[in-house]
Order: structure tokens, then sequence, then C-alpha cells
């Protein structure tokens, strides 16, 4: 016999006259006579209301079984909040599970608790609607990967835990080994290394939803341990990446909202630099930033004499910002790096109303609002300065002044490729690699490996990819050199010698030697994407037990300190500076 025939949530007008056995935790309890109570009783899938014996000392988060029988709700008494509220179970028998003490905040979905306590009694909060619904979410997207992997000939396999120290761009969490004293296994910061090992295995296609770790600073979309859909393929191209990440994605989005995407569109890390100030534009508005350096070519106002001046339009910002606002503002930008904010009102007749405007030509203001397409009651913002530095700020300026909700828009998926191979260059004229040394060069660039030097080198393009959602990164991948004459004029550009390559990638390379097929991956954050399906400002909000903004775990009180006899057993001893 089961303990319960019906979940809460489920009870319609189709089982009145029904007999039903529901259990769950008691939401509220609401005394209607001397003889008669009103208990809504919830689960994760809703609430029914139950009429009991007001003598029954049944009270909040109390964990009962009733059974009782389906019938409608007295005339003007529905609930059309609730899924089931036209009936209500009568005649009801209860038999209490578990009694409760009073939880240590309301357990409504409108309370406002801090986020320390919540974490703390992490167990109640996750009774809530909004956890029960993130999670599940979650479970839909975790399970629309697999199918999707699976219907495209990806193979699932997991990678080992405990690894050998690689250098990801990040710091490792070590672990001290007990049987080998001194030494030290690295949790992976991702499956890199050991998912380029299977193409060299002959496994073709590879996925994993994989737990990665990374001891790095958090913040809205970053915690120390994170899931992502990691997956490597043989014998394809950066396009044929791109279409299987697009297929998982689709899925995983149809799963959860029942409409399926279009066509991801793609744009080139410059385009994006040029237009939007961000290798991940939200593009779910405009504002792009204008290109103005040819109108200020013979400029008489010194601070539009400089190598790039570009600006954004925010219509009807006339009308929005005051004195004060503006002044915020362009202290914003100047804690960004700027050395200041050019701002005009734009009136009637596209006139431009500003303090610079006494330094500028009649023709420059004229071919400033033209270029900038302004209306009266817009407001323009200008920044000019080097080009990345002017891209950079009015890429933040912009999503500042515009940025819409997390859950507002809609959801703008945008492919970025072409990223550069080196992001910069040492005083020593080495160029320092923006993406790990195995990312293939683009095709067309390949020459330049030999002739290019110094700030030539951030011109080098590369066959790596990102994949962006509403101005979040949600994941990275590229096309891994496999040959080895590339491969040793990256490690000889980047000044890394035979013995610090074998130290580093040794067991790599080895296998490289038995026959690399050309390979590409890519990966994902889940918590990024359930995030952003969920309408969650914060990755937290989608995970079951996460750390705080300090990296802690109010639940478990972690990290804690070893005692001396653990310390001992592994061979550690701590610093003075550290007790």
């Amino acid at each position: 016999m089961t303990m319960r025939t019906h979940y809460c949530g489920e009870l319609r007008s189709s089982d009145i006259d029904s007999t039903v056995t529901v259990c769950g935790w008691v939401d509220t309890r609401r005394v209607h006579s001397e003889h008669l109570a009103f208990i809504d009783l919830r689960d994760h899938t809703g609430i029914i209301q139950c009429v009991v014996d007001e003598k029954l000392d049944l009270r909040s988060e109390f964990v009962v079984s009733i059974t009782g029988t389906v019938r409608s709700r007295f005339e003007g008494k529905s609930n059309e909040k609730l899924s089931t509220g036209e009936v209500e179970l009568g005649d009801c028998s209860v038999e209490l599970l578990s009694s409760a003490e009073p939880p240590p905040f309301p357990m409504h979905e409108r309370s406002d608790v801090d986020e320390n306590i919540r974490l703390r009694h992490r167990y109640l909060d996750l009774r809530k609607t909004r956890m029960q619904k993130n999670l599940r979410i979650r479970a839909k997207v975790n399970s629309a990967i697999r199918k999707a992997m699976e219907k495209q000939g990806f193979v699932e396999i997991e990678t080992p835990m405990l690894i050998a120290s690689t250098p990801e761009g990040a710091r490792d969490f070590v672990v001290p080994s007990r049987l080998h004293p001194t030494n030290f296994y690295a949790l992976p910061q991702s499956p890199q290394i050991f998912k380029q090992l299977c193409m060299v295995g002959g496994i073709d296609r590879y996925y994993q939803i994989a737990r990665c770790l990374r001891d790095e600073d958090l913040r809205a979309d970053r915690q120390f341990e994170f899931m992502q859909l990691d997956m490597e393929a043989s014998f394809v191209t950066q396009e044929d990446v791109l279409s299987f990440v697009s297929e998982a994605i689709k899925d995983s989005v149809e799963s959860i909202t029942g409409e399926r995407p279009g066509k991801i569109p793609t744009m080139t890390w410059h385009d994006a630099m040029e237009r939007f100030g961000s290798d991940k534009p939200d593009t779910r508005f405009g504002m792009e930033l204008i290109e103005l350096s040819d109108i200020f070519q013979d400029t008489e106002a010194n601070v539009f004499k400089v190598d790039c001046v570009k600006g954004i339009l925010y219509p009807k910002g006339a009308e929005i910002l005051g004195r004060n606002a503006i002044d915020s503002l362009t202290e914003k930008c100047q804690n960004w790096g700027a050395k200041g904010l050019a701002w005009f009102r734009v009136g009637e007749n596209s006139s431009l109303e500003g303090a610079l405007t006494k330094f500028m030509s009649d023709k420059e203001i004229e071919q400033l609002a033209s270029s900038m397409g302004a209306d009266a009651g817009d407001m323009v913002f200008v920044i000019a300065d080097q080009r990345r530095t002017v891209n950079h700020i009015l890429g933040l300026l912009r999503l500042e002044l515009a940025r819409p909700p997390v859950g507002e828009g809609g959801l703008n998926f945008l492919w970025i490729t072409e990223f550069p191979l080196f992001e910069s260059v040492t005083d020593s004229g080495e160029p320092i690699p923006a993406h790990h040394p195995f990312t293939m060069p683009h095709p067309e660039d390949l020459g330049m490996l030999d002739t290019a030097s110094g700030a030539e080198y951030l011109s080098i393009r590369s066959q790596a990819y990102d994949l962006v959602l509403n101005g979040w990164e949600l994941g990275s991948g590229s096309v891994r050199i496999h040959k080895k004459d590339i491969q040793a004029k990256i490690f000889n550009m980047l000044g890394i010698q035979d013995e610090e390559a074998e130290q580093k990638f040794g067991f790599l390379l080895d296998a490289f030697k038995y026959g690399a097929p050309p390979h590409a991956g890519f990966a994902f954050g889940i918590d990024r994407l359930v995030a952003l399906l969920a309408g969650e400002e914060n990755i937290r909000e989608v995970i079951a037990f996460p750390k705080t903004q300090s990296g802690s775990d109010p639940l478990t009180n972690a990290p804690t300190p070893l005692d001396s006899t653990h310390l001992e057993e592994l061979g550690l001893r701590l610093s003075p500076d550290t007790t």
C-alpha cells in the first residue's frame, strides 16, 4: 500500500467524489469555528485546502498525511491563485508524521530573508516554490542536454577528479596525498586534457556533464564549483561544433519554455567589440557604439584630438537624466578608466546642448547629431581615447543605462568567433595567449606565426568561439592544435622551452606522437544557462547548496580547520602566520 495516492497540486474538479490520500507540510492553518479548521497542505506540486477537526494540534511545517474526499469549494470561495483552487478535501482523517519547531524565517515566498540565514537553513529554503521551480528547471535542462548529445552520437565518459595541477588560468584547489607525503592532487578546473586524450583514444565524440572547481573570486555568475556541458569531437570543423552545441541549447530551452529558438546568429570578436564594446554583448537592446573619429579629424577641440572617438545614443535620455545622474555617470566612466565623459542634450531641430559645444565647429555639431541619428529629447554620450579604452568604457556605459532585468527581453543567444589568438605582449616581446596554448590559429593567419612581431601578434585570429546569452558568457571552445609543427611554433612564440612544455603538458604531447586526429570542443556553464532560463540574477538561486559571496558555507561551516592528528597523518604543518 502506498503512503499517498495523489500529489497536493494534482487535484482538480475531475477528481470530485474520489477518496484520496495526500502527504506534505502544513503551509497555513485557519480556524473557522469551534469544530472546524482549514489546513493548506503543501508539497512540491502545490497546495490543497483540507477541512479538518479544529481540535487537532497542527502547526506550520508539521508533516502530515491526510485522507479525505475531493469536493467542490463553496460558491464564491474558489481561489484562482491556486491550481487546486476549485476543490478541497473534506471528511478528513489526519496522521501526524513529524512535528516541527517554528522555522527561523517565514516560509512564504513574499518574505525577504537575509541570504546567510537562507543558506544556513538551506533545507528549509529548498521547500519554497522558487527553489523547487529552479532545481526542477535544472533537472530538465540536464536531461535535455544528455538526450541532445546522445542523439548526435556523443558518448558520456567520466574523467577523474584527482589530477595533476595544470595551467588553466585560475588557481587550483589542491588535495594533499596521504600515501605520497609532500605531494598533492589538484581538483580539475576543466576536463580539458582528458577529453583531448579521449580523441587520441578514438572515442570520436565525447561529452560529460562535468563538475569543475576553480579557486577564484566569487560573483553573481561564478562559484568555486560549477557544472558544465563538456564536449569534444574528432574530424570536425568549428561549424560542426557550433551546430552540436546549438542543438543541445535549443533542446534545453524548448524543454523549459515550450518554444524552440531559431538559428543562433554569429558575430566576430572584432565586430562585437566595435559595435557593443564587449566580447559578450547583450543584444536584447540597441544603443550600439557609433564611430565618430572621422568627424573630428581636423578638430580644434583638444579633447577629441585622440586615436578614437565614439558615442552612444540614449533615446529620450534628456527627459530622464538630471545633472546629478549625469555627474554620477561621469564618475563611473572615470572609475572604469576614462579621462572624462562628453555629453550632449538634443534639442529641437537636432541641436546639441553641452559644455563642449563651444569648442566645436558648427559642422562638427551638425555631423555629430546626424551620425548619431539624434532626435529632440535624446542624449548623446561620447568617449575619446585609445580605441580599446573607448570600446570598453562605452560598452559598460550602455549596460549601465539600458540593460533590461535578467527576466525581460527574451533569450538572445549569440556566437562570437575569431577571437584573437593572443591578448597582449610582454615587455620582452613575447605574446600572451588569450586561451590555452593548444588553440588552433585561424587558417588565414597561419603565415603570421612566422612573420609577426610585437603588436602584430594581436591581429592573429584564432579558431576560438564563445556562446553568449543576454550578455552572459555561457561557454567557450576552440579547434585544437593537433599538428606537431604548429604546436612547436606556438610554444616557441610563447617562450615555452622543450623542458617546460614536457613538464606542463608532457602526457598530452606524448599522446599526440601516436596519431592525434583533428579535433575541437566546447564547454558551457549549466548554472548560468539555468539561471537565465529561471530569470535569476545570481547562479546561487539555481544551485541546491551554494557558497556565499565570501566562499563559505553557512550550512556546514565549511571551510573548517583540520585537527593536529589529521594534519600529521597528511604530513602537513601550518605556518605560524596562518594559525
